[in-house]
């Protein structure tokens, strides 16, 4: 049986994106690797036992194109109005709250946040599906 570990995003900037990622989601670096033409950062909390991989692409200017086929990294918080304060007052504008609740059964409340390098990020409330 596999295991999911890490999902990987490129970043431009590595403490922009490290700085917004600790703030929003208290994810800090896990395990870092440094070569050089590239460096990984590995992100995690008390929560998780999946990551997030920051790379970063030594030299590189151009900010990255998502193309067509990248969604978005999903997390669950306990109180999503308060994260969604907590996120306003940080600068991070996200988008507005959602309550998806077809023929009046709630499935799910979110919003959407993006990070410094333009990747979505859906912040849900734990409920049902979503722990």
């Amino acid at each position: 049986m596999a295991k999911i570990i890490h999902t990987m995003i490129r970043v431009l900037e590595l403490d922009r994106s490290l700085e917004f990622y600790q703030q929003a989601f208290a994810l800090t670096p896990s395990h870092q690797l440094d070569f050089e033409d590239f460096a990984l950062v590995y992100l995690r909390n008390d929560e998780n036992d999946m990551e997030i991989e920051l790379t970063l692409n030594k030299g590189e200017t151009e900010s990255y194109t998502h193309g067509s086929g990248y969604g978005h990294v999903a997390v669950c918080v306990d109180n999503l109005d308060a994260e969604y304060q907590r996120f306003s007052d940080l600068g991070f504008e996200p988008t507005d709250i959602v309550a998806f609740a077809p023929d009046d059964n709630l499935l799910a409340r979110f919003f959407f946040v993006t990070d410094p390098d333009g990747y979505e990020i859906e912040v849900l409330e734990r409920h049902g599906h979503y722990q």
